[in-house]
């Protein structure tokens, strides 16, 4: 499907239906009032093919962010690993407590344990099983949890089934706000200040919509000056380092030397290793905590051993130092991309008006590194527009609405991968560029002139013959 066709199809999908079934059985009409909501915020979801999947677009919105899924590498490494275990099964049997365990998914565990510096190693078959795991079995009764406002949407949903009462949030990557919520919790909880339970500080480490990085040495240092009976625990997700940050991909916390000051680390198998899963990383006592509490671990089949195999596929890639020259490439794109931003005639005013900001580009070229992700924030109002530009110039983004992020903060997250190219990214840049100028021009023209973007005219023209 074309992009004009592709953008159409979804507009359309976004108007109301409740009011046409009238005459419709309760049950349904009740379902399409609920999605009728999300269709008044042009949040409705609809079964979509990205554009770059058919070849029509550059691909900057997948998770393939080392490209090992689109260059056909980890399909080679998967198929040689098959190749070494030819009487592999398909299945795996049962649970993991009962007969769904087996010799290889115990190697490969420990084997990604000594990768990342971990005691153990617990494989699941999602990230969002993993959080629900970690926060419905580890917390006891008594212990607390302190959270960055901006965790996953698991880490929430675990939470709210969790042992632990007392739950609350700290402002995003705030330091001086984490200090004084930790410092609330030993207050208000007198198990907590004598030492007799704990406190679970719950982070990530590359938050998922926003592309920045976690203070994590600064919070650990404040961890230890207001609880010094040892008693804060750090739980970290690693979803978006895992591959793309650290020696050969093992995380941010292996970049910083933290391992031994971690209790708990989580990383994903879907995004930079282009294959599914998730691994919990922690002590043996964490794991066999897991193995006896966690209902997504003791009532679900165990990971098969072609998906074991996968996950086996990619580690030999970041183990043997394949995939460190991708690493650089997506460092090197990201920082052009911000370069090539900045230094266009349009962004100062762009960002000055509020129709251009880049949080990310703020002081980017004193970090040690950037991430992939780059969220580019508009108006609100104009955050549509935008796709409708890009998709037009045959780049593939994507907008994240409410209920990803909250209310009144959609941004378009771009996604930077391996296998872009400088032209990609320079076109990129220059489309974004060309739509804020165009939008600088409107919003400073006079009566008579159009309001719309040339971009959306054409998508709203289709509508009508779709």
């Amino acid at each position: 499907m074309a992009a004009p066709a592709f953008l159409a199809s979804w507009i359309k999908a976004q108007r109301p239906k409740a009011p046409r079934m009238k005459d419709a059985p309760t049950f349904y009409r009740n379902l399409e009032e609920a999605l009728d909501v999300r269709r008044a915020d042009h949040a409705m979801v609809t079964r979509t093919q990205s554009t770059w999947k058919t070849g029509e677009a550059v691909d900057f919105c997948s998770n393939d962010l080392l490209s090992l899924g689109s260059t056909g590498r980890l399909r080679t490494e998967f198929l040689e690993e098959l190749g070494r275990n030819p009487d592999f099964p398909i299945y795996a049997g049962g649970s993991r407590l009962m007969d769904g365990n087996y010799n290889y998914i115990e190697q490969v565990e420990q084997e990604i344990a000594d990768f990342h510096g971990a005691e153990a190693a617990l494989i699941l078959n999602s990230g969002y099983e993993a959080n629900g795991a970690i926060y419905t079995a580890i917390p006891r009764p008594g212990d607390a949890i302190v959270y960055d406002e901006l965790v996953h949407a698991s880490t929430h949903d675990g939470m709210a089934h969790s042992l632990a009462l007392c739950r609350m949030p700290f402002r995003h990557n705030n330091v001086d706000s984490f200090r004084d919520t930790l410092a609330s919790v030993v207050d208000s909880q007198p198990l907590i200040r004598d030492g007799s339970r704990s406190v679970l500080i719950s982070v990530e480490s590359v938050y998922s919509m926003d592309g920045d990085i976690c203070p994590i040495e600064e919070l650990i240092e404040i961890a230890k000056e207001v609880c010094p009976k040892g008693n804060a625990v750090f739980i970290v997700d690693e979803a978006h380092a895992t591959g793309i940050i650290g020696p050969n991909g093992a995380g941010l916390i292996c970049e910083l030397g933290l391992q031994d000051e971690i209790a708990i680390r989580l990383h994903t198998f879907g995004k930079a290793l282009a294959s599914t899963g998730a691994v919990i990383l922690g002590s043996q006592s964490v794991r066999l905590a897991l193995m006896n509490f966690a209902r997504s671990v003791i009532y679900t089949t165990a990971p098969s051993f072609p998906s074991v195999a996968a996950i086996r596929s990619a580690y030999n890639l970041l183990r043997s130092g394949a995939t460190q020259e991708s690493q650089e490439k997506i460092q090197h794109l990201v920082k052009h991309f911000l370069t090539t931003m900045t230094s266009n005639e349009i962004w100062d005013e762009a960002n000055d008006m509020g129709i251009l900001s880049i949080p990310v580009s703020e002081n980017w070229e004193f970090r040690d590194f950037v991430t992939h992700i780059v969220p580019v924030w508009t108006r609100q109002r104009y955050n549509f527009w935008l796709v409708f530009h890009l998709q037009l110039s045959k780049i593939s983004a994507f907008p994240i609405d409410y209920p990803i992020v909250p209310k009144g903060q959609s941004r378009i997250r771009l996604m930077f991968h391996a296998a872009n190219t400088e032209a990609e990214v320079e076109m990129l840049a220059n489309s974004i560029c060309d739509w804020a100028k165009e939008m600088i021009d409107i919003e400073k023209g006079g009566e008579g002139k159009s309001k719309i973007p040339k971009a959306a005219q054409q998508i709203y023209a289709m509508m009508a013959d779709v």
